[in-house]
């Protein structure tokens, strides 16, 4: 069915490579858990299926799924974030190449291209990719072959000018990057806005219910698609049916989901200024936010993530483990609230670099419950 980019998003996220069962006319297409194929002859393949790891129909549904929602040619489907991401670099760097990379970028990523890809050849330079000047200078002293940005930023919620950072990437004759996890493209697309490749944790809001694992590379450039899928065939770090499905389901509900996520976060990060207990509060959707001009005309909503500062790392403890209905975990993203503790938890891997996070930060992914829930589950947490 349809993935026309002449439909609305939530049109194109629930039909777009949701073809009914030519057998039985179901109309949710059915789960397609094997690993092999017939061959009708050596070599001629039905629909182009061989073996699970090459390709797999319930996958190839999502792939078009995932193009289709950020108004891009490709999608390729991974088991995680980080495959996908690994993917990505290995199929565009050389040993010797450079990414520069955010100073607010999931530790994980930093990760990957630091300790993985550092010691095969691959720098990695760190700049606050938000701010036009650093930019400047960075892009001066040495031309990276790739740009990562995150956008919002994790965790604490930087923004950056997608389509300007694309401009200056590109005149120094380098590819941009965006890990569009946090805004998702319901509510942000950087393929339209200069971005070459898009990269997300599917884990995340695109999945939407804590009960997936999975990745995803979104491009419109058919040579990185060639190579990116090449990497996922000959690594294997594919997604499984069962993960394909439950992502194709989440998405279908993404951008009735991100509204709810953003307003709930509004009211919660608005509460959270006004509070004096609180010293400060990271989200975008906020007016005096720094990034606040450049999120609004680049985004559709502001997201359902909320970060705070207080006073002391002791204090920044006790509000993460004093919460009742936001449950102390990792990640985020999914339909009920999280309170994670970077510092100890997401951000670990990074103490120490250029990425460390503060330790009196606390970050919010906010749920779709009931807003006075929330609310009063913050406020007695904060006392």
């Amino acid at each position: 069915m349809t993935s026309s980019t002449t439909h609305g998003f939530d049109s194109r996220a629930v039909h777009a490579g949701q073809h009914p069962d030519a057998t039985t006319g179901a109309v949710i297409p059915p789960v397609h858990f094997s690993s092999t194929y017939v061959q009708d002859g050596i070599g001629n393949l039905r629909e182009g299926y061989e073996y699970g790891r090459s390709g797999n129909p319930t996958r190839t549904a999502l792939e078009r799924q995932l193009a289709a929602i950020e108004g891009a040619e490709f999608g390729l489907s991974f088991a995680s974030g980080l495959a996908a991401e690994d993917a990505l670099l290995r199929a565009l760097l050389a040993p010797g190449d450079e990414v520069l990379i955010g100073n607010d970028a999931y530790g994980g990523s930093y990760r990957l291209i630091a300790r993985l890809l550092g010691p095969w050849g691959v720098r990695v330079r760190v700049a606050d990719l938000s701010d036009p000047a650093a930019v400047a200078a960075a892009l001066q002293q040495s031309t990276p072959r790739l740009v990562w940005v995150e956008t919002p930023s994790n965790p604490l919620l930087r923004i950056t000018d997608i389509a300007a950072l694309s401009r200056a990437a590109h005149e120094a004759g380098a590819l941009l990057v965006v890990d569009n996890t946090f805004a998702s493209p319901a509510l942000q697309q950087p393929i339209a806005l200069g971005a070459d490749v898009v990269v997300h944790s599917a884990t995340k809001y695109l999945g939407g219910h804590s009960d997936v694992v999975g990745g995803a590379l979104v491009t419109s450039s058919a040579a990185i698609y060639e190579k990116a899928k090449f990497l996922q065939f000959a690594a294997g770090a594919v997604s499984g049916p069962l993960d394909a499905w439950l992502t194709t389901r989440g998405i279908k509900t993404l951008g009735i989901r991100m509204q709810r996520h953003s307003e709930n976060a509004g009211r919660i990060a608005q509460f959270l200024d006004e509070d004096a207990r609180v010293a400060t509060v990271y989200y975008p959707g906020l007016a005096h936010h720094p990034g606040h001009a450049i999120a609004t005309a680049q985004m559709s909503g502001f997201g359902g993530i909320v970060s705070l500062e207080v006073g002391s790392s002791r204090h920044a403890r006790h509000v993460a483990e004093s919460t009742r209905l936001f449950t102390l975990a990792e990640s985020l993203g999914g339909v009920e609230s999280l309170v994670n503790y970077p510092d100890e938890m997401t951000h670990a891997s990074v103490r120490g670099t250029e990425l460390a996070v503060p330790d009196t930060i606390v970050r919010l992914s906010v749920g779709i419950e009931s807003i006075d829930d929330l609310l009063e589950d913050l406020d007695r947490a904060l006392g």
